[in-house]
């Protein structure tokens, strides 16, 4: 039991990063996909988040949200199905400093060990920041996947 005692430390202590909700996000909207006699109906979310770190840039996400019992009750897993689609809301240009490769938002997608993350990955020999979404947990991720991509504005010559 001693040698489990690390382990459950840090699992409680990141309990509360897990379910805190990603900066910047917005429901959209949500349509039934299920109904559940008791408890929320089975979910499709769309979810909007605002890049932290480049401005005008908006990612829409639409993930499966459980209902039922548990789901209300907050011990539901969502399942590994998502889609992303970023698009620029104005004119995008790269701010001084912007890593290659940057996680932008995370989200929880289950009570312990299981998130969302939105990566953003600049390809500046093509000057787009690509956006991929996948599903991560502590032990495995998952191969489900989707990804996007924005073009930033090149100066005027």
């Amino acid at each position: 039991m001693n040698r489990f005692r690390p382990f459950m430390a840090f699992a409680l202590a990141m309990l509360p990063a897990l379910a805190a909700p990603a900066l910047g996000q917005t429901r959209v909207g949500e349509i039934s996909t299920t109904f559940r006699l008791v408890g929320p109906n089975d979910k499709v979310v769309v979810e909007r988040y605002d890049d932290p770190r480049v401005a005008n840039v908006s990612c829409y996400v639409s993930r499966a949200d459980t209902g039922g019992l548990s789901g209300w009750v907050g011990l539901a897993e969502d399942p590994s199905r998502f889609s992303i689609a970023c698009r620029a809301t104005g004119p995008v240009s790269l701010p001084a400093g912007l890593p290659q490769t940057e996680s932008v938002f995370r989200q929880s997608a289950s009570p312990l060990f299981k998130a969302l993350t939105v990566t953003r990955i600049l390809d500046a020999e093509k000057r787009v920041l690509v956006y991929l979404i996948t599903s991560t947990k502590l032990v495995d991720g998952s191969p489900y996947n989707s990804v996007t991509a924005v073009p930033v504005e090149t100066a005027a010559r």
